[in-house]
Parts: C-alpha cells; sequence; structure tokens
C-alpha cells in the first residue's frame, strides 16, 4: 500500500509552507507529494496569502526534491489548453527528472473562475474528452512527426506535439463518483483511477465500473492502478487527535466516518478494509500544513506498518 500526501493549498500556503511539506514527505518516506488546483479557498478559512499556481508549485518542487513522485488531483481542465498543459507537464517532468503524474478533471468550482475571470464552459465533460485525448496525443506522437486533432472544442493542426516528458509515458490519473461516463474516460485514459473522499462500499462498487469499462475498451482491468483519497488526523491518544481535528474545524467522529481518523492503529486497520476492496494506493488529505508532526507520526506508525 503506497501512501502519498495530498495537500490544499488554496486554504493558505506559501510556496515555502509546501516546499516543507514536500520535502518532509520525501525525507519521510512518502511516495508522493500531491496538490489540489485551486484559485479560490472553500469553507470559513481566509485562505491568506492568497492562491499558488499547482504547475509552477510542481515546477519548483521539481527542482528541490530527489525522489518523490510529484502531481495534481486534479488539474483543472477548464483553467488550461490541453496544448499548452501538454507542454507545461512535459516540462515540469523534464525538470523532475521523470517523476510527474498528471490527475486530469472537468473542474467544478464556479466561484473560483468568476473570482479570476476564467471561462465556466457548460459542457465540461466533453471538453475533459477531448483535452484527454489531445495530451496523450500529444506525448505519444513520435519526434519527427506532427499531431493534428479535429474536435469540436479544440482543433489542432500539424503540431510539432514537443517537447517530450522526460517519461516514456507520464501516468495519468482520473477520478470521480459519477457511474457511467467517468468510468468510460478512466477505462481509455487512466493509467490510475482515483476515488476521492468515498466509503469501501462506494469504492468497490466505482472499482468494478473502471474495471469492467478498461475491458470493455480492450484492457486489462489490472492494467489500472485504483487509489483512494482520505482526510487523515492521526493522534498518538485521544487528546491528540482531538486537537488536530479542531485545528482543521471538524469533528472527532465526523473523521472517523468519513475519513482515517483516530490511533495508528485504527488508521492501519481502516487502509486495511480499503486495501481488500481493491484499493493500492492511499493519498492523505493533510490540511494543517504547519503540523509536520504529524507527518512524522503517520510515517513512524502507520506507514511503517503497511511496507
Amino acid at each position: 500500500m503506497d501512501l502519498r500526501i495530498f495537500t490544499e493549498p488554496q486554504q493558505g500556503a506559501t510556496y515555502d509552507t509546501l516546499l516543507g511539506v514536500a520535502k518532509a514527505t520525501e525525507d519521510l518516506g512518502f511516495d508522493a507529494f500531491f496538490r489540489s488546483d485551486h484559485y479560490l479557498r472553500m469553507g470559513s478559512v481566509d485562505g491568506l496569502p492568497g492562491p499558488t499556481d499547482a504547475w509552477i508549485t510542481l515546477a519548483g518542487l521539481a527542482r528541490e526534491t530527489k525522489r518523490i513522485r510529484l502531481g495534481t488531483l486534479m488539474t483543472a481542465g477548464t483553467f488550461r489548453l490541453p496544448g499548452v498543459l501538454a507542454i507545461q507537464v512535459a516540462q515540469v517532468d523534464q525538470m523532475s527528472g521523470g517523476r510527474v503524474e498528471l490527475g486530469l478533471g472537468a473542474g467544478w468550482f464556479e466561484e473560483e473562475h468568476k473570482a479570476y475571470g476564467i471561462p465556466f464552459p457548460k459542457e465540461k465533460f466533453a471538453r475533459l474528452e477531448e483535452q484527454l485525448a489531445i495530451v496523450t496525443g500529444l506525448w505519444a506522437t513520435e519526434v519527427g512527426k506532427t499531431f493534428s486533432y479535429e474536435g469540436d472544442y479544440y482543433q489542432l493542426t500539424d503540431s510539432p506535439a514537443l517537447p517530450k516528458p522526460a517519461q516514456a509515458k507520464v501516468p495519468v490519473l482520473i477520478g470521480g463518483h459519477g457511474a457511467s461516463r467517468t468510468p468510460r474516460l478512466a477505462g481509455q485514459y487512466a493509467d490510475e483511477f482515483n476515488m476521492p473522499f468515498a466509503s469501501t462500499e462506494d469504492s468497490e462498487r466505482q472499482f468494478g465500473r473502471v474495471r469492467t469499462a478498461a475491458e470493455e475498451a480492450g484492457r486489462r482491468g489490472d492494467d489500472l492502478v485504483y487509489s483512494n483519497a482520505l482526510v487523515v488526523c492521526v493522534g498518538k491518544d485521544d487528546a491528540e487527535v482531538a486537537r488536530r481535528a479542531a485545528a482543521i474545524g471538524r469533528e472527532v467522529d465526523e473523521l472517523k466516518t468519513n475519513g482515517l481518523a483516530g490511533s495508528p492503529a485504527e488508521v492501519v486497520d481502516k487502509i486495511g478494509r480499503y486495501q481488500a476492496v481493491g484499493s493500492e494506493r492511499i493519498y492523505l488529505q493533510v490540511l494543517d500544513l504547519d503540523d509536520l508532526d504529524h507527518l512524522e507520526l503517520i510515517s513512524a506508525q502507520v506507514q511503517s506498518q503497511l511496507s
């Protein structure tokens, strides 16, 4: 079971804060550092000092880390043209020595689009399908050949399809709860399917849909990695769990129901239940980015029991 650290910087974080978390992620033996792609805070937090851009952040971290994988859950398709995104991700992959993964979603948070003047189209999912075809098509085009695409939303003519990523294949992540279109896209394009903030029962059901969709697309169900994203709140005793829950404005009982919360033993047990329904990787949503002791505890007493 791989454990990855997943951050939500729109809630309030500087680049230096994210760098500190990424370095702790690397030093403590976690598999990867991922971040959300949002430009506006959610809930009652102030979000200060303001948003940071996902791919600019990852470009910086690419040069300041050595081992960990770097990626997004999920890059909003509404924020970037697919040709530009293909260039950005390929460049960051080169900068990292081949450690980048692209989580790509349709985009959903209308208020952040209004706040920063970003168009919020009605047909987001159909656009996402074209974006996936273009980004993966550009990367797959042989050097010296060109890539063209004629879609309803995007048209590319004789693109040189450069630059290329350092990796022969940048892993693409697709995720979500949708019962039909999401599994179909994952079955066709994804290297990993991520089920965010879901129960074991819902995860098992959705993993099954994706496996079926992959087989219908001519792949094996096991060609994909299956993962979950879950909020994490671990403490060595009840008082520490309660303190960490209060720091992120959540109730302990709610966190235990909907996330990975409690003692290290409780969290290991619950991770085992996700593993039993097919999850191979957990993205630990860490909401207090100043509490690096939290990561140390998870590494020493949770990750050590899973490795």
